[in-house]
């Protein structure tokens, strides 16, 4: 069963880029942008993120942290933030707990083949916890800026 609207984020404890450990209750005080991409250096992914990191000043001035998630490794996500300068982690999901959490795991079909993979999605949580938004299925174009009045709009 899938985290739903106004539910806080199950406990857990899954590595990240800095020798940090992704943790919700971490960033409760804090609106918290949790967005899951396919993988690291994509096209779409590597869109998404610089996205992301070209609009971090005003996410922080709404007291929201972005973070990304995805199945890849913590060294392939240091490189991936290194090459686009991010200036907010990445969450290696590697055992797909969040992705469990979340339910971003479905078929897609690449070059004709049928491959599970992540879903692009994004997630919003209120400073207290509770998931305020979210987008599944998304798109890259526009999408940072949508999330970015939700986060706005969430005073």
């Amino acid at each position: 069963m899938a985290i739903q609207i106004g539910q806080k984020m199950p406990y857990c404890e899954i590595p990240a880029t800095s020798q940090l450990t992704f943790s919700p209750q971490a960033y409760v005080g804090k609106k918290l942008v949790l967005y899951f991409y396919p993988k690291d250096s994509t096209p779409g992914c590597t869109a998404e993120a610089g996205e992301f990191r070209d609009a971090i000043d005003a996410f922080t001035k709404t007291n929201a942290l972005v973070v990304g998630v995805s199945r890849d490794t913590i060294k392939s996500h240091e490189n991936f933030r290194q090459k686009l300068e991010l200036p907010f982690e990445l969450v290696a999901d590697t055992e797909e707990m969040l992705c469990q959490i979340f339910n971003v795991i479905k078929m897609k079909n690449m070059y004709g083949k049928q491959v599970r993979g992540i879903d692009r999605s994004t997630f919003l949580f209120d400073s207290s916890g509770k998931l305020a938004k979210e987008w599944r299925s998304t798109k890259v174009s526009g999408h940072v800026s949508e999330v970015l009045q939700a986060a706005q709009a969430l005073g």
